[in-house]
């Protein structure tokens, strides 16, 4: 699981940088931000979603973190995306389970969650949008490569199981064979026993007839 951790770093540095160049293209949302617009009130999910870089930092926090740090940033996700489940909770929830390096991740949860959530993005913001299929394609290319090595590790087991039983059996023929051979020194070893001793038998009674 640890080899991942660079990746992710990686991945969370492409989403920033994807999501900052999306963000940039848009001038409502750069009028937005120099308070040329004010918000009217169909603005009010958009205004109240958490900003982009409070999910980076998280996840940040969630690749470097310790343990017990790795442990709380699950928890809190988890409860605030079961008690109050909306876009952003849900796709700071999801976000988590994708980021490999700690005991909770759970790649195919998170691939399950984003899909979920891409499939009706009305709710959510283009950052959040573009950060939920940057993470998604991620975690499909994760997921691609880790059933590819569990085939690999399955097809290799399989092989070096055909490869024992081969060995097995070359070794059962040869132990056979060595027990044939040993039967059959025996055998000749008797008859040659049998052999010596008629000839004895024969010498014995020639010199009692001299």
């Amino acid at each position: 699981m640890a080899r991942w951790v660079p990746a992710m770093r990686q991945c969370v540095l492409l989403a920033s940088a994807l999501l900052t160049a999306a963000v940039s293209g848009c001038a409502s949302f750069d009028d937005w931000l120099r308070g040329r617009r004010v918000a009217d009130p169909s603005d009010v999910e958009v205004i109240a979603t958490p900003g982009t870089e409070s999910y980076l930092e998280e996840l940040q926090r969630l690749v470097t973190g310790d343990p017990y740090t790795q442990v709380e940033i699950h928890a809190d996700a988890e409860a605030a995306a079961t008690l109050t489940p909306d876009p952003s909770t849900q796709l700071r929830y999801a976000l988590v389970l994708a980021t490999p390096g700690h005991a909770a991740a759970d790649a195919e949860t998170a691939a399950s969650l984003l899909r979920e959530l891409l499939a009706r993005t009305e709710m959510m913001t283009a950052s959040e949008v573009a950060l939920a299929t940057v993470y998604l394609k991620a975690v499909d290319e994760r997921l691609l490569l880790e059933a590819e090595a569990r085939r690999v590790r399955s097809a290799t087991a399989t092989a070096q199981s055909a490869e024992q039983r081969a060995v097995e059996r070359r070794i059962a023929a040869v132990e056979a064979e060595n027990e044939r051979l040993r039967q059959a020194l025996a055998e000749s070893e008797e008859k040659l026993e049998a052999i010596t001793s008629i000839e004895r038998s024969i010498r014995a009674q020639d010199n009692d007839g001299n």
